[in-house]
């Protein structure tokens, strides 16, 4: 079947936390898909989640303002909004870099580890 998606999808593994209520609750998740235009999570809790949250990738330590656009089970489909706000309790790191030079970092990475991992199963 013929992916018909406008945006590239990459496939990611990535941690994440999701912060709402003020930042006064939080819940871990995992990114799995990742495109300029948004993300796809998996929570394991059956939380009620608001349709507007932060989203906290500490691996990069960066938050990203995310809105819901879809639910399913444990999945949920999110688009970036244009503002980012400040991480809670201060300032966001590399405030100043846009979200498709920080997708392009991301994407150079993945394909860093792609080829790592090719190279391991050549041995």
């Amino acid at each position: 079947m013929k992916d018909r998606r406008r945006l590239v999808r990459h496939k990611t593994f990535i941690k994440g936390r999701i912060f709402f209520n003020n930042g006064l609750s939080s819940m871990d998740c995992i990114v799995r898909d990742l495109t300029e235009g948004g993300s796809r999570l998996e929570v394991s809790e059956a939380v009620a989640l608001p349709d507007v949250f932060e989203l906290y990738l500490p691996n990069k330590d960066e938050y990203f303002h995310a809105k819901v656009a879809w639910r399913k089970a444990n999945s949920l489909g999110i688009s970036w909004a244009s503002e980012q706000p400040a991480a809670p309790g201060g300032e966001h790191g590399d405030s100043q870099a846009s979200f498709a030079d920080r997708l392009a970092k991301l994407e150079r990475e993945v394909a860093s580890l792609k080829k790592r991992l090719d190279g391991r199963h050549e041995l």
